[in-house]
This record gives C-alpha cells, sequence and structure tokens, in this order.
C-alpha cells in the first residue's frame, strides 16, 4: 500500500542518509516492498522530497521545507480519499480515522496543507488528533476534509 510506503521511506530518509534513489529502493526491498525505479520516483515528487547538501561534495533525499507548493489540493484531496475512514470532532480536537499505515502519511499532507486554523497533528498507526484554534473553525475544517472525501 502506498501510504505504507511512504511511511517508510519517510522513516529511512530521517534516520539515514540517502543519496540516490537507487539506494532507496534497495533499503525499501530490504523491508519487504516491491518497487519500482517509477515508483520511486513518483513517491519522491508526491512527499515533495529534495537533496541536500551534507557536505564532502555529498547529497541526501530529506523533506521539503516549503510548506505550500502547487498542486497540494490535489494531493490532499486523493490522500484523504483514499485513506480516511471516519471524522469526528469534539471541542477543538478533530480525531481522523485512516486506514491501518495511513495516519502518519495523511497528517503529514494536512500539516504540509497549510491549514492556518491548524495548530498541529499527532498522528500514530491509524488515528490522527488535530489540534483547531479557534474553536469556532472546527466545523470548517471538518466540512473541508468531507469536501475532500
Amino acid at each position: 500500500m502506498k501510504a505504507n510506503r511512504h511511511k517508510k521511506i519517510l522513516e529511512i530518509i530521517n534516520k539515514q542518509s540517502v543519496e540516490t534513489q537507487e539506494e532507496l529502493a534497495n533499503r525499501l526491498q530490504q523491508q519487504g516492498f516491491k518497487i519500482t525505479q517509477a515508483t520511486i520516483s513518483r513517491d519522491i515528487k508526491e512527499l515533495r522530497l529534495i537533496k541536500v547538501a551534507t557536505g564532502d561534495n555529498r547529497y541526501r533525499y530529506a523533506l521539503q521545507d516549503n510548506k505550500y507548493v502547487m498542486g497540494s489540493q490535489t494531493k490532499i484531496r486523493r490522500i484523504l480519499k483514499d485513506s480516511v475512514v471516519a471524522l469526528d470532532y469534539s471541542e477543538n480536537l478533530i480525531v481522523i480515522r485512516t486506514t491501518p499505515g495511513a495516519a502518519q502519511s495523511v497528517a503529514l499532507v494536512i500539516d504540509n496543507e497549510g491549514f492556518s486554523e491548524i495548530i498541529g497533528t499527532v498522528a500514530g498507526d491509524d488515528t490522527i488528533m488535530v489540534v483547531v484554534k479557534p474553536r469556532s473553525a472546527v466545523k470548517h475544517i471538518i466540512n473541508k476534509f468531507k469536501s475532500y472525501l
């Protein structure tokens, strides 16, 4: 499943220095993922990974700092539609239930979407808690999420 693969890619690049697509593919294969170079290339694009200098004229993959990249509406719509099972809220908290293993990918997309009313997200395996400020914005955010579904 793509969400699990994306989660594993982010885990790998956060813990290890990965310099090439081939190296990333090998590490994913070691984790039991069956992937092609084309899949890796698409994943890198979808996750907005960039190469950053590490010194010694070397570069590694990292998550892009720019949170407001064009085309993110399509991405958030697709990821939410593919992964979200249920939405509920109480006061200024929204709880999102996802398919198993998809919560961190969905939370990452929500964080990167740049909702000014969302203070942050906390993701487990299949559940995300979204903190909204002000409380009056919760219904607006819920409706926005539902429109993506």
